[in-house]
């Protein structure tokens, strides 16, 4: 019994180390394969590919990109700096300076006929002696150009801004003067919003309620007639405005001119003006030939002038 039970404990210990051997044997293969999913999974390479980059490299964007957009940004930014330059006092010149005096707009008046500005005595004392635009030579009035003049308080604004010590320079200067020949310095007078509203108010309600006011100064009232041009005189418009009210010191050249130049009249022709049985001289005032001519020389209290184109007399 001991040498079979010894046979039987020798034979499981044989099967015992043969199934340990079966396990170890599958143990080993299942790490193999563990090993080789983890490898799978991380993506890693074989050693034949170990000396190439990894795939996250060759994916990037180039290097040359990234410097471009780099530079769009920075051109970006220099063109923000380029809108925000300096620009020199001297490019803005013809803006702020005085046509007649060279010199920076002081109280900046503006005419109306054609927009043009300059310092307020300039302009005054040019028409003094001129009726015309000093820029453009257009006519202001024919009589009274101080009427088409406005100031320009947002320009004169503007060049105080741009040069800050020109303003206090100039009211030194004003002093000084007023001070040599023992003036009264005249001092601005500030007056509130209210007290502006009211006297609109009160300036308004006084108005008669009519379309618009004539100015006193306009107190002839014209119709021109057209009684027709001589053989040979072409290429003229047709005077659309017959009715104008104008200043009794007018001449009959200011009513020519006024002809000519809305019908576009050459040189080469001759306007003749005529009252009644009168041909009228060119220096004559309206007034004169209102008074001179009387009643008969008036319609529904408009003095009537009839004109013709005529050539003039060849010497």
């Amino acid at each position: 019994m001991a040498s079979g039970d010894s046979s039987m404990s020798g034979g499981a210990c044989e099967t015992h180390a043969a199934a340990l051997q079966m396990t170890g044997e599958a143990m080993e293969e299942m790490r193999e394969l563990g090993d080789a999913g983890c490898t799978t999974a991380h993506g890693s390479k074989p050693e034949s590919e170990a000396g190439k980059p990894a795939d996250h490299c060759e994916t990037n964007s180039e290097p040359g990109e990234t410097r471009g957009s780099d530079a769009a940004d920075d051109g970006e930014s220099i063109d923000d700096t380029d809108d925000e330059r300096s620009v020199p006092l001297s490019e803005l010149y013809p803006y702020i300076r005085c046509g007649l005096c060279s010199g920076f707009f002081i109280d900046a008046t503006t005419i109306t006929e054609c927009l043009h500005t300059f310092c307020k005595s300039c302009i005054v004392k040019h028409f003094f002696y001129s009726n015309r635009c000093p820029n453009c030579n257009i006519v202001v009035h024919q009589t009274q150009p101080l009427y088409n003049i406005r100031p320009d308080r947002q320009l004169q604004d503007i060049v105080y801004k741009m040069l800050p010590n020109l303003e206090e320079r100039e009211r030194e200067q004003m002093y000084a003067f007023y001070k040599e020949r023992g003036l009264e310095v005249p001092k601005p007078v500030a007056v509130s919003p209210v007290t502006v509203a009211k006297a609109n108010k009160q300036k308004k309600d006084m108005l008669p309620q009519s379309v618009f006011t004539l100015p006193s100064e306009l107190d002839v009232s014209l119709l021109l007639e057209f009684v027709g041009a001589e053989e040979g005189i072409e290429n003229y418009k047709p005077l659309e405005r017959k009715y104008i009210r104008v200043s009794g010191e007018a001449t009959i050249r200011h009513v020519e001119l006024f002809i000519r130049r809305k019908m576009e009249l050459n040189s080469g022709c001759q306007v003749d003006v005529v009252c009644g049985e009168h041909l009228l001289d060119g220096f004559q005032s309206l007034r004169e030939v209102q008074k001179t001519m009387g009643e008969s020389a008036l319609q529904d209290g408009l003095l009537v002038l009839h004109f013709g184109l005529v050539l003039p007399p060849q010497a």
